[in-house]
């Protein structure tokens, strides 16, 4: 479990690759009230449910060789997307002036997709970051997870 101090009005920004969650501290610092401020999921089945056929096949301009040219990874493709959206919307956030501190919760495979993608405003803001997937759960495990 992690202890962590979220203060009163901070955001708590709770992400993987298909879910979103923004959630406004109501209580105070001792006693957190997480309010649902915004939840977004995103679509993503596997990558052979999006792709095309087979990947194709390159020539070489010299000789007769031929060799495999590497299929897409749409699944991946896809997180990524949805993450660079998540991103963009706390950085209008962030430069609206809505949000004072933000503490983000994600498992370490999107933070590594979205912290290239957040820009120095939200940075700016950034109190603490939690490797851990608190996507799936409910807003009363997370607030249990967070006070430690």
């Amino acid at each position: 479990m992690t202890k962590i101090s979220v203060a009163s009005d901070d955001w708590v920004v709770v992400c993987d690759g298909r879910k979103w969650l923004i959630l406004e501290n109501k209580g105070d610092a001792e006693l957190l009230n997480l309010v649902i401020r915004e939840e977004r999921t995103g679509e993503n089945p596997p990558t052979r449910d999006q792709g095309s056929d087979r990947p194709g096949r390159s020539r070489s301009p010299v000789g007769a060789q031929r060799s495999a040219v590497g299929q897409t990874d749409w699944h991946d493709q896809a997180e990524h997307d949805f993450l660079a959206a998540l991103a963009q919307h706390l950085d209008k956030a962030a430069q609206a002036g809505k949000v004072r501190d933000i503490i983000l919760v994600a498992p370490p495979r999107a933070l590594g997709m979205i912290r290239p993608q957040l820009s120095a405003a939200v940075m700016k803001l950034m109190r603490a970051t939690i490797d851990k997937d608190y996507a799936g759960m409910p807003v009363y495990e997370i607030e249990k997870r967070l006070r430690g």
